[in-house]
């Protein structure tokens, strides 16, 4: 067994494209419209989603706004540099709601992001390359 996907639901598709495309560098692997449903699916990810979990934005015609809600936490991003990582995410226009540093009671250094729908993503250096 393995995670597939986590499902995000958004409010403009193209500008959420752009934001895990261009500031996370995830690749678009597959867009798909169902008009008998007024909804559109888009799965991105780091690599083919037969080997690597991946991000489904799911895009309701008639629904422009989502509240993020109280259950959800973050989507955690390994990058290789998480200052440098931030700093290209602030200069697409990327709201940062925590700078880079160590985190808090820890020495880990994390960032967060939020995307266009509100969704916090957290930047950390990938624990598994390390090893």
């Amino acid at each position: 067994m393995r995670i597939l996907h986590t499902m995000l639901r958004v409010g403009d598709l193209q500008k959420s494209i752009d934001f895990y495309t261009n500031i996370l560098g995830m690749e678009l692997l597959r867009q798909q419209d169902y008009p008998d449903g007024s909804f559109t699916l888009a799965f991105l990810g780091y690599g083919d989603e037969s080997k690597n979990t991946v991000l489904e934005l799911t895009y309701n015609w008639d629904v422009s706004q989502y509240d993020p809600g109280t259950g959800f936490g973050h989507i955690a991003i390994a990058v290789d540099d998480v200052y440098a990582a931030t700093e290209k995410a602030r200069k697409h226009g990327a709201s940062i709601l925590r700078d880079a540093g160590p985190m808090n009671a820890g020495t880990t250094i994390i960032a967060f992001l939020e995307d266009p729908d509100g969704y916090q993503i957290e930047l950390l250096n990938d624990r598994w390359a390390e090893e």
